[in-house]
């Protein structure tokens, strides 16, 4: 698997279960509402709705890992018990990468960018 998928597979998942956190900057940062708005949202989203977000992202990534397979040839039970190890290992390593990607994306980047438009402190 080379890196160039890895990323586009991963990239999805990892974006929508950083959703809960994303609405309130992307609606910020257009103008369509304002910052106090924005930290209840977070609020709302990020303590109630967050394991709905991290539940979608995981059935995106099962769907990406899904059509990646399809797309290499292995499309029934039979194929797939012949390709069991790379299909384990291949799974795991978007696991986590996907999981890398989220604590990068979620913790790191929306966090800075929250911290400037001062929706968390």
């Amino acid at each position: 698997m080379r890196l160039k998928e890895l990323l586009r597979m991963t990239g999805l998942p990892v974006f929508i279960a950083s959703l809960c956190c994303v609405t309130p900057i992307i609606l910020v940062l257009l103008g369509l509402s304002t910052v106090s708005f924005a930290i209840s949202l977070s609020n709302v989203l990020d303590g109630q709705y967050r394991w709905v977000f991290i539940l979608l992202g995981l059935a995106t990534l099962a769907v990406s890992l899904l059509f990646y397979f399809r797309k290499k040839g292995v499309c029934t039970l039979d194929q797939a018990v012949k390709h069991r190890n790379e299909i384990i290992n291949k799974v795991l390593l978007t696991l986590i990468v996907s999981a890398i990607g989220y604590y990068l994306f979620f913790i790191v980047f929306l966090g800075y960018i929250g911290r400037i438009l001062h929706i968390w402190q």
